[in-house]
């Protein structure tokens, strides 16, 4: 991934942030030459610097026989500038642009097909699923009707070995600028502009000087 200087983030809190949001993942392989791509929901765990992510296939996907390398991306949120926002329009000559938060994760893929495994995954992705709608259903390993299932399904982990996290907020303008980009997206409709203002006023600097 393309990661301009200026845009660049290194803090690991600006990744779990980004998957506390949204944790469905575009999942990319090489078959052939050829890239494969599924997206899907992940568990996420970072400890100590060392960063794994786990999910499932459909044991019909072809993606879910293949191992080694392989790289994840993580979808922020994103949003459209318009240079009308820009005080300094005119002056400099201000173009459209677009404000996104991404992060890819490349790494090691493995996979498994043990019953107490697979049944673990689920069971802790339905529990954060369900409490994120409001819901209450539950996997329950004991029932055979439900663990009979898990023969459809192929789990894996991704140990991730290199991250490169891009977070487009307009840095490389002044900060009258991108107060007010924030202030404009902020009063947008889309949920995704206004994720994108948080990141920007949470980037944006605290005093008179350090821009």
């Amino acid at each position: 991934m393309y990661v301009p200087t200026a845009f660049a983030e290194t803090d690991l809190s600006a990744l779990d942030a980004l998957i506390a949001r949204d944790n469905f993942i575009t999942l990319v392989t090489i078959d052939d030459g050829a890239p494969v791509i599924s997206h899907l929901p992940v568990l996420y765990r970072r400890v100590d610097g060392a960063i794994e992510l786990s999910g499932h296939w459909s044991r019909a996907n072809p993606q879910s026989r293949h191992a080694g390398p392989a790289l994840a991306i993580v979808h922020g949120p994103n949003a459209y500038v318009s240079p009308s926002w820009y005080p300094d329009e005119e002056s400099a000559s201000r173009v459209p642009t677009w404000n996104y938060a991404a992060a890819h994760l490349q790494g090691d893929l493995q996979t498994f097909s043990d019953d107490a495994a697979l049944g673990a995954l689920v069971g802790e992705l339905t529990r954060l699923h369900e409490s994120r709608v409001g819901s209450h259903w539950a996997y329950e390993h004991a029932r055979e009707d439900l663990r009979r299932q898990l023969a459809g399904i192929t789990g894996f982990r991704l140990v991730v070995t290199a991250v490169q996290l891009t977070f487009k907020l307009n840095q490389n303008h002044p900060v009258d600028n991108r107060q007010a980009v924030a202030a404009q997206l902020g009063q947008q409709a889309s949920q995704s502009s206004r994720d994108v203002a948080e990141l920007m006023r949470a980037r944006m600097p605290s005093s008179p000087g350090e821009d």
